[in-house]
């Protein structure tokens, strides 16, 4: 298999897709619509999307009812993007090479632009009712993608990391960093492989394994994303680096140093393929795009 072909291929068609589910710009309201899809359409690896149709196929799943679900969680990581690059929060002018949606909108647009997002997001996912799979996994993949990514998940984890931004690395414990790791990062890849699986079919027993190797694969991922912005350049992320020192924020790094950070990125990529050896089914393109995300140089 030539991973990066195949990486590409099924790029371009989630990108097809997430197209597909674009709201019109038009009325009223074209400007934030047109925020909203420029926020949505600037690039990115399309993960989360990618990580959700790969379990879903895993399982033996061939509903339209996945693209729904695709097209929806890529919406809510990206209103979570455009509002972490506000001047309230990081700060940021550039993100994937390109302006952000507050240097380009301002900041009142960018703001009713995540606010849009999010909204249409529930909306489309929603959307799935009116497909062929069993009503009962839509609504169960609904309720756990808005869990992973509200106060219990992503937006509590974003929550625990403003409060920590400023404060002395000593105050920062290990339990709350954890906390954020696992809430602001990893509940959202949580959601696209236990969304896949319920979508599919899965029982409880595989949804908990599911949610473990996601676990794993976020933390992994949210370390090695502190540890880029240590040693990335510019050009490397199409972001500008060392964003997280200059906004006084405790990170994996700054707290336990670059080579544990490095080794328990490898100790949490072990576990969380052996877990995904442990299906039936077999799905070489989803191990190696779990490795890529783990490991990535961008």
């Amino acid at each position: 298999m030539d991973f990066n072909a195949e990486l590409a291929a099924r790029s371009a068609e989630i990108e097809e897709i997430i197209s597909s589910f674009l709201p019109e710009t038009e009325g009223y309201a074209s400007t934030v619509i047109e925020a909203m899809n420029y926020s949505l359409m600037g690039g990115g690896k399309r993960i989360r999307p990618m990580l959700m149709n790969e379990t879903y196929k895993l399982f033996g799943g061939t509903s339209v009812a996945i693209e729904y679900f695709m097209a929806a969680i890529e919406m809510i990581h990206t209103y979570s993007l455009v509002h972490d690059d506000l001047p309230c929060m990081d700060n940021d002018e550039y993100r994937r090479g390109r302006k952000t949606t507050h240097a380009v909108y301002g900041d009142a647009i960018a703001t009713l632009a995540g606010d849009g997002l999010l909204n249409f997001a529930a909306e489309t996912a929603l959307g799935a009712f009116d497909t062929d799979i069993e009503k009962e996994r839509v609504g169960k993949a609904v309720r756990i993608m808005f869990n992973k990514s509200g106060i219990y998940g992503m937006i509590g984890g974003q929550t625990a990391d403003v409060l920590a931004e400023g404060k002395p690395e000593e105050e920062i414990s290990e339990d709350m960093l954890d906390y954020i790791h696992k809430k602001k990062t990893a509940a959202l890849i949580e959601a696209a492989m236990m969304a896949g699986g319920v979508l599919a079919g899965v029982d409880n027993v595989i949804l908990n394994t599911l949610e473990k190797i996601a676990r794993n694969v976020g933390l992994a991922f949210q370390i090695q994303d502190d540890i880029l912005d240590v040693t990335g350049t510019f050009e490397e992320l199409g972001k500008p680096i060392g964003s997280d020192e200059r906004n006084g924020k405790a990170t994996y790094v700054s707290i336990h140093g670059l080579e544990k950070a490095k080794a328990d990125v490898e100790e949490l990529s072990n576990e969380a393929i052996m877990l995904l050896h442990t299906f039936e089914g077999d799905n070489p393109f989803l191990e190696e795009l779990l490795r890529s995300m783990i490991y990535r140089r961008k």
